[in-house]
């Protein structure tokens, strides 16, 4: 394991802001449970194995795709913030649709509710500058 000189900008950037780490770490697995939902949407579309397969990671594969190009950190293209949050909106709002679509009504409901709120902390989080 290695040990992060005092320097390291990630150790930095959560200095004094533990919400803020906590809200980042909740987006990374909303992100990774949004992509298992649409997946299993996708899987759920078809009868036999091979195509189950095929279309759950096609959807997934879109979905990182588009995240990759416009919404991750290092994003290939950088959107006005309205264009971010609308892919966020697809990709995650999708994944709750997914959930919706595999039968899970309630779950997908928490999802979404739960989506909404990260977001909206995350953005708070993103234009308050670290305590000094």
């Amino acid at each position: 394991m290695h040990d992060r000189p005092a320097d390291d900008p990630v150790l930095a950037s959560t200095a004094g802001r533990p919400w803020w780490a906590a809200n980042e770490l909740l987006a990374f697995l909303l992100e990774v449970v949004a992509l298992g939902c649409l997946f299993w949407w996708g899987f759920s579309l078809a009868d036999t194995l091979a195509v189950r397969v095929v279309l759950g990671t096609a959807v997934v594969v879109a979905a990182v795709v588009l995240w990759a190009l416009f919404a991750a950190p290092r994003a290939r293209f950088r959107p006005p913030l309205a264009g971010v949050l609308a892919v966020k909106a697809l990709v995650l709002g999708g994944g709750a649709l997914a959930l919706y679509g595999v039968g899970h009504p309630a779950a997908a409901a928490v999802l979404g509710v739960v989506v909404v709120v990260n977001t909206v902390l995350a953005e708070t989080f993103r234009r308050r500058p670290a305590a000094p």
